[in-house]
């Protein structure tokens, strides 16, 4: 249980981080460790699946992705103009219509007990197989289809495209 409250700390400092820093391109490092503190939790959870695609997809890809835009921008503070005081207000006024938002939210939440769940083994791998190759057989199936159609349109799209250049 302490490991749970070592990562469950680190994502919060990780998340305040985020948060908190100026420059943009530490920002997004310390959201792809927020991400990684999750993988974590997921695998405590004894969730395999979601923690495999947390790790592919987000710190992966779409983390990843937000990192080279950010450095290609070229962020300065001598690029950068001046911010208005206008713009500070408006600021100032999202995050406290938010910060009511979330208050208004936790007021309306009931404290019950937490339930149970029978089934210890809902988050792996080997459960979500047997599901999706039975129960969801068709659907899979031509999700795949689907993707491999979108993959030979690309490539014949990247191809007409080379010919006519």
């Amino acid at each position: 249980m302490s490991l749970f409250y070592f990562v469950a700390f680190l994502s919060i400092c990780f998340s305040l981080l985020v948060v908190f820093t100026k420059n943009p391109v530490h920002s997004v490092l310390y959201l792809i460790a927020t991400f990684f503190t999750f993988t974590v939790h997921y695998i405590i959870l004894n969730a395999q699946f979601l923690a495999v695609v947390n790790f592919i997809v987000y710190m992966g890809a779409i983390m990843v992705l937000f990192l080279f835009v950010l450095m290609l921008m070229n962020l300065n503070k001598e690029t950068e103009p001046m911010k208005s005081n206008l713009l500070k207000i408006a600021g100032v006024i999202a995050g406290g219509s938010f910060l009511v938002t979330l208050i208004g939210a936790m007021k309306t939440l009931h404290t019950e007990s937490p339930s149970t769940i029978d089934n210890s083994g809902i988050g792996l791998v080997q459960n979500l197989g047997k599901v999706l190759f039975s129960e969801f057989l068709l659907p899979f199936e031509l999700s795949s289809l689907l993707l491999l159609s979108a993959m030979v349109g690309a490539v014949l799209l990247a191809k007409q495209d080379k010919k006519s250049a």
